[in-house]
């Protein structure tokens, strides 16, 4: 295994050597528009990857080879913690995952974005309010779960832009069993309004439909063990009230790898 960064050319400028239980890389200098990360594994499976510091290590299934296109643009930008990739210095880490994982939330992954080639989980949505990443479809999976607001890091959320069809889908990239399934909306009433019912689609076959409320902690909904590849959350009925901006902050997907 190993990570490489290369330049908007394609030029390797940083790669890793190995370094405890998997590889590291350790880049001086800052990153420059058109930077990213290529990732290489033996085998597609769960790995334990960083990307940069202040992110954090975390679960990600990765294909024989991913990449990752680092934000430099202010734009891109809104949607992280304000030190995220930068400065002169950066840490990356890759290993494998040896030991069983058990029960865990398989859809979290904040180094999802729409450019992430070969990383699961990841996000499509068909729709984010105004193309602006504060309301980007991966805010969804993050991990960050403070909804008392809207707009930068970190009250980052799934906004739908007042669309009826608006939908998220979530793709594994493998079979995995999902036990239960949690929805955090977003919360700043009352600029906000929510969804009184959402369904939940499995492989595009068997679905589930929720019933949710006006609250700000998670909602959550126990499954007999689900067998599938992505999910989609649709069918978003928006409660009748006076604010038409009901949007998404965190979607949890318990479950366990199938051996």
């Amino acid at each position: 295994m190993d990570l490489m960064i290369v330049n908007a050319q394609g030029e390797s400028i940083a790669s890793s050597k190995p370094c405890g239980h998997g590889v590291a890389l350790i880049h001086q200098g800052e990153y420059k528009k058109g930077d990213r990360v290529r990732i290489r594994v033996d085998t597609p499976g769960c790995h334990y990857l960083q990307l940069d510091e202040c992110m954090g290590r975390h679960i990600v299934y990765l294909l024989d080879e991913a990449e990752y296109t680092i934000p430099i643009r202010e734009a891109e930008r809104t949607c992280y913690p304000p030190s995220a990739f930068r400065g002169d210095l950066h840490y990356l880490t890759l290993e494998t995952v040896d030991a069983a994982l058990g029960i865990r939330n398989l859809a979290c992954n904040p180094y999802d974005h729409a450019q992430t080639k070969g990383m699961f989980p990841h996000i499509k949505a068909n729709v984010e309010t105004r193309g602006e990443m504060i309301f980007a479809g991966r805010n969804a999976i993050d991990g960050i779960f403070a909804n008392e607001g809207h707009g930068q890091y970190p009250y980052t959320s799934w906004g739908i832009n007042r669309r009826a069809d608006a939908a998220l889908h979530l793709d594994f990239a493998r079979p995995v069993s999902v036990r239960k399934l949690c929805i955090t909306l977003r919360a700043d009433w009352p600029h906000d309004s929510w969804w009184t019912e959402a369904t939940v689609e499995f492989d595009q076959k068997t679905a589930r439909i929720l019933t949710l409320s006006q609250t700000a902690r998670p909602q959550c909904f126990s499954l007999t063990s689900t067998i599938c590849t992505s999910l989609t959350l649709k069918n978003l009925l928006k409660a009748d009230d006076g604010s038409p901006f009901p949007a998404l902050t965190q979607l949890e997907v318990w479950g366990e790898e199938i051996p």
